[in-house]
């Protein structure tokens, strides 16, 4: 039986349209000045002066060279791709016509993750995040899930070359973790991670029974958009309580011999943040006050769009909002309930291996909305 395949020279003019219309999404031609701008203010002998400001300046810079040279990258690996083709037929190549099909399938993966990237446009899709993991339903298991859930986000940040700091850890009695506070510190951070808002649910056997007994945990991802100075969250002193205490290690052991480790409870909404990831108190307390700040909008966000509440989701429900099933046993498969999307590779997934997840998460919230 015969199968048709693609004309690639069909596929090249589709990826050629597609990357042209990404190009204009993520106006090259703009983002060349504004790198040029960044690259003057990074070379200043006293951008380091102020640390917050020279910060904020070389991620940017760095991610707009990195778009930059990933546009052009693709838009040279198209022009080459054609020329192989070209080549293929001239001289009856089939190595040559293989080698170009293969590097055109690879094109059309890397061009549809960067048009993903324009999906992105809401409000706060090109800030930083604030990303909360908290064991849920299902006891020592869920604790211990939420742990191997926070390596899987940290994993995914370094697969990414993302910059991450890991706030506030509060640590289970027996094994795993209550909760943990991490920012993610690179652009469009939000708009990507908060596709992963929800509740995560766990089936394996469980390795704190011994009876060997089917196990089903459940684990609440929170994501939030860092504060800008532009958002004016103004807290008078008098509506919070500030309390110093000691950091602690997992069962309780203490990691730090001061009272360095910052709490915040914000009195007219019961907010409770914290920051002790071994720093000073000053720097922990600055820390514990953008993660409040960050609540506060994202609350006040809240009740000016009620009515996108439940597109939003509410993680507090164990079976209200699942939006992923990983499942270990009595096979492998993690499932999107949202999108469809599966894979029986959990080891790779948990390895922070979600790009596939991430991506059609973004696409499935662009066409929900």
């Amino acid at each position: 039986m015969h199968v048709a395949t693609v004309d690639p020279a069909d596929q090249l003019k589709e990826y050629n349209t597609t990357l042209a219309s990404v190009e204009k999404v993520l106006d090259i031609p703009a983002m060349r000045v504004e790198a040029a701008r960044l690259e003057a203010e990074a070379s200043a002998p006293d951008l380091w002066d102020d640390q917050a400001k020279a910060q904020a300046v070389t991620s940017r810079l760095s991610f707009a060279q990195g778009e930059i040279s990933r546009v052009t990258r693709l838009r040279q690996r198209l022009d080459d791709v054609a020329v192989m083709f070209d080549l293929a037929e001239e001289m009856g190549d089939e190595d040559t016509r293989i080698e170009a099909e293969r590097e055109l399938d690879a094109l059309g993966k890397s061009i549809g993750e960067l048009e993903v990237r324009t999906l992105l446009s809401g409000e706060y899709d090109a800030r930083e995040a604030l990303v909360t993991v908290r064991s849920e339903a299902g006891g020592v298991d869920a604790a211990d899930w939420a742990e191997m859930l926070l390596r899987m986000y940290t994993r995914y940040c370094e697969r990414h070359g993302w910059s991450y700091e890991i706030y506030d850890t509060s640590y289970a009695e027996e094994a795993g973790i209550k909760s943990a506070t991490f920012a993610v510190k690179a652009p469009y951070a939000y708009g990507t991670l908060s596709v992963e808002q929800g509740t995560h649910r766990l089936v394996r056997i469980s390795p704190f029974d011994n009876q060997g007994r089917r196990q089903t945990s459940f684990a609440g991802v929170e994501v939030i958009p860092v504060v800008e100075q532009t958002d004016h969250i103004e807290i008078p002193e008098d509506e919070m309580r500030i309390d110093v205490f000691r950091s602690s290690g997992p069962g309780g052991q203490g990691v730090n011999t001061t009272d360095s480790a910052v709490r915040i409870t914000h009195l007219p909404s019961g907010i409770v943040v914290s920051c002790q990831n071994e720093r000073s108190q000053i720097q922990n307390r600055a820390s514990a006050m953008a993660v409040l700040q960050a609540k506060l909008l994202e609350r006040k966000r809240q009740e000016e769009q009620a009515k996108m509440d439940a597109l939003k989701g509410d993680t507090a429900g164990s079976w209200g909002n699942q939006m992923r099933s990983y499942v270990l046993h009595p096979y492998q498969m993690v499932k999107d309930l949202r999108t469809e999307v599966e894979t029986g590779n959990t080891t790779a997934v948990l390895d922070g291996e979600i790009d596939e997840f991430v991506e059609a998460g973004i696409r499935w919230r662009r066409t929900s909305a």
